[in-house]
C-alpha cells in the first residue's frame, strides 16, 4: 500500500480488502492528506488479525520513525492505550478468539523504516526503490517509488513537479501512476515555486520515460470536475502521450497485463 490518506481504511471496506493483507506501507512523503489515516489502519490491522499475520513493515521518509512512534508505540504512542486494553480485557480476549485466534493476543509488532534514496526494501518476487522528487522541501522530505517486480514495472510519482527523477523512476515502467493537479491550458498564472504536476506535464514526463501506461491521480478538487474539464484534460495528456491512459477515480481498478 502507497500512502494512507484521509478515509483509506473505510475505502478498502467498501472494496473488500481487509487491513490484515496489507504487509508493507509504504509513505511518499508526511503531508496530512497522505498519512493521516495511519492511526485508523494500524489499529484495524491489529483488532482483525489472528495473531498469524506476518508483522506489518512501514517506510517513510525522516522523520517517520518519530512520527510512527508517536502515533503507536509502547514507550510513547498516542494510541497504545487501546492495544493495551484490547490485549488485556476479556471482551477484547474473547473477540480475538472468535475470528480464529488461539491461546493469549499477543500485542502488534510493527517495523518501521526509514528511507533515502535508493533501495527501501524487498520481498520474493519485488523490489522497491525511492527516488526524490521536488514538492514540499525544504519542509518535508519528497519522494517517488518504482517497484520492479517479475511481471514488471510499476512507478508511483508522489506529489511532486515534473522533473527528470520522475522520469528516471518511470524509465519503460508498465504503469505510471503521476499525480495531475491542474489543467494546465486553463491556468491563469503560475506561482513561483509551483511543485506540482499538470496534465499536459504528466503526459510529457510518460512519454519521456517510455511507460507503457499511466494513471494519472490526485486530481485537485474543482479542476475537472465539469465533464468538459475532464475531457480536455484527457484529450491534452493524450496529445503528448501515446500509451493506454487511465483518469483515477475513487475505486478505480487497473487489471494487471504481464509483458
Amino acid at each position: 500500500m502507497i500512502d494512507c490518506g484521509p478515509g483509506s481504511s473505510y475505502k478498502m471496506y467498501q472494496m473488500g480488502v481487509s487491513p490484515t493483507e496489507i504487509n508493507h506501507l509504504f509513505f511518499t512523503h508526511l503531508h496530512s492528506d497522505h498519512i493521516s489515516d495511519l492511526p485508523c489502519l494500524l489499529m484495524t490491522h491489529f483488532d482483525q488479525s489472528v495473531g498469524t499475520e506476518p508483522d506489518l513493515q512501514m517506510y517513510g521518509p525522516p522523520p517517520f520513525q518519530d512520527v510512527a512512534e508517536r502515533v503507536w508505540s509502547e514507550e510513547r504512542g498516542v494510541f497504545w492505550y487501546d492495544v493495551v486494553a484490547r490485549v488485556n480485557h476479556p471482551m477484547s480476549v474473547h473477540a480475538f478468539h472468535s475470528r480464529g485466534g488461539v491461546g493469549e493476543r499477543p500485542a502488534p509488532v510493527v517495523g518501521i523504516h526509514e528511507y533515502s534514496e535508493g533501495k527501501v526494501a524487498s520481498g520474493k518476487h519485488w523490489e522497491c526503490f525511492a527516488r526524490e522528487v521536488q514538492h514540499a522541501q525544504p519542509y518535508l522530505n519528497c519522494f517517488g517509488f518504482r517497484f520492479e517486480t517479475d511481471e514488471g514495472v510499476i512507478a508511483f510519482s508522489g506529489d511532486t513537479a515534473p522533473v527528470d527523477s520522475v522520469v528516471e523512476l518511470a524509465r519503460d515502467a508498465d504503469l505510471l501512476v503521476q499525480n495531475v493537479m491542474e489543467l494546465e491550458s486553463v491556468i491563469r498564472t503560475v506561482p513561483e515555486g509551483e511543485t506540482m504536476t499538470g496534465n499536459t506535464g504528466a503526459g510529457k514526463i510518460a512519454a519521456a520515460a517510455g511507460a507503457k501506461r499511466l494513471l494519472a491521480n490526485h486530481q485537485a478538487p474543482g479542476q475537472f470536475e465539469e465533464l468538459d474539464n475532464e475531457a480536455r484534460a484527457i484529450a491534452e495528456v493524450k496529445a503528448e502521450f501515446a500509451g493506454e491512459l487511465f483518469w483515477a477515480q475513487d475505486f478505480t481498478e487497473i487489471e494487471w497485463v504481464t509483458p
